[in-house]
């Protein structure tokens, strides 16, 4: 790793499950977010500061839904992103996260329902991950499945967890 110094982000998860106490459904969200986000950035051979911050901002990437609920009585995504890299800074500011890590976590917070000008490989896992845990938590249907596959995903641990999860029956080629 560089010089620079990061905080645990097992920190960071406690921080954040106390953020949601309470709230398990939440909880078991970002953490398997957190776990496939590991798990595609080292399959894809992430640097550590590159991992680093998207784990950080997997584990975090929903807070902005409770300010979301508050002021629009919505979960949607926008509100999730417009709401959420605030939240996130408020919370990263007590835990001596450098500035430039910070900036692309709230950064990575605000766009991660935005699958268009994906501009690193961080944000690109971020929407697999977040992909492959809302198909499944939201019981979508393969067609939906299908078309988020041939639509978002493009790395290649990404799309091999995909292949795992629905069969492999259902590969896709590209």
């Amino acid at each position: 790793m560089s010089d620079e110094i990061y905080p645990e982000t097992t920190v960071l998860y406690h921080v954040m499950a106390h953020y949601d106490v309470g709230d398990p459904r939440r909880i078991q969200h970002f953490t398997k977010v957190w776990t496939y986000v590991r798990l595609i950035g080292l399959g894809e051979g992430l640097d550590e500061k590159t991992q680093f911050i998207l784990e950080c901002a997997a584990i975090v990437h929903d807070i902005g839904i409770h300010k979301a609920e508050e002021i629009y009585h919505s979960t949607a995504g926008k509100y999730q992103e417009e709401l959420g890299p605030m939240e996130a800074e408020k919370l990263l500011s007590g835990l001596d996260f450098p500035a430039d890590v910070t900036d692309r976590i709230c950064f990575l917070v605000g766009h991660h329902h935005t699958y268009s000008g994906i501009d690193g490989a961080d944000w690109q896992i971020l929407v697999e991950a977040d992909f492959l845990v809302n198909l499944f938590e939201d019981n979508s249907p393969h067609d939906a499945a299908v078309s988020a596959y041939k639509k978002v995903f493009r790395t290649a641990t990404g799309k091999k967890m995909w292949e795992e999860m629905y069969g492999s029956e259902y590969r896709i080629e590209a």
